[in-house]
């Protein structure tokens, strides 16, 4: 359970934050701005295609497990939230953005473990928004660590602080769609 191929590649994604934190504090002796925003923007890519390519092996192999169904989403939000609480150390991301990816993170996996606990949790199960949030997410995050212009033509910093609004506006949607689904059992708790 521990050491199969797709429970590492998840655990690759916990492992990298420190990598893509540690390159920004790397000597500009050892690599420029520039460099710097190429190296993490390549780790994040790298690391993040490992949660499509984890899920795959696992069916593929058949080495699913409930630990890995547990450590696959937390390692997916481990690196988001380190890579985006990053962007607004650098000002590349506005706080309010943070806040509200951080929040819902902390929000709806909560929600989940309460869901899971009562029994109810295909009323939280993942829906198609919070998929596309995730995507939007993936997509706005390595545009932000670049902060340049790709292949002389994309602004890859303007395009990723629109994509990283566009995914705050899906978080939100996301957590009020689960926070719907999850009233009719709240509602049947509360007494």
């Amino acid at each position: 359970m521990f050491t199969t191929i797709p429970t590492i590649m998840t655990w690759t994604r916990i492992f990298a934050i420190p990598l893509i934190v540690g390159v920004f504090y790397l000597p500009d002796a050892f690599a420029n701005p520039a460099e710097k925003n190429l190296i993490a923007t390549v780790m994040f890519v790298v690391f993040a295609a490992t949660d499509w390519l984890d899920g795959y092996l696992a069916r593929r192999l058949n080495q699913t497990s409930s630990f890995g169904a547990f450590l696959d989403p937390v390692a997916d939000k481990f690196l988001v939230c380190a890579c985006v609480l990053v962007l607004v150390h650098l000002q590349r991301a506005d706080v309010f953005v943070a806040l509200i990816i951080i929040g819902r993170e902390i929000a709806i996996s909560a929600l989940r473990e309460w869901m899971a606990q009562i029994g109810a949790s295909k009323s939280v199960a993942v829906h198609m928004i919070g998929k596309l949030k995730t995507v939007v997410q993936m997509v706005a995050i390595p545009f932000l660590l670049f902060d340049g212009v790709l292949f002389g033509l994309v602004n890859t910093h303007q395009w990723g602080v629109w994509l990283i609004w566009m995914a705050a506006v899906l978080t939100v949607w996301s957590m009020v769609y689960y926070l719907q689904k999850a009233v009719p059992e709240i509602r049947a708790r509360a007494h």
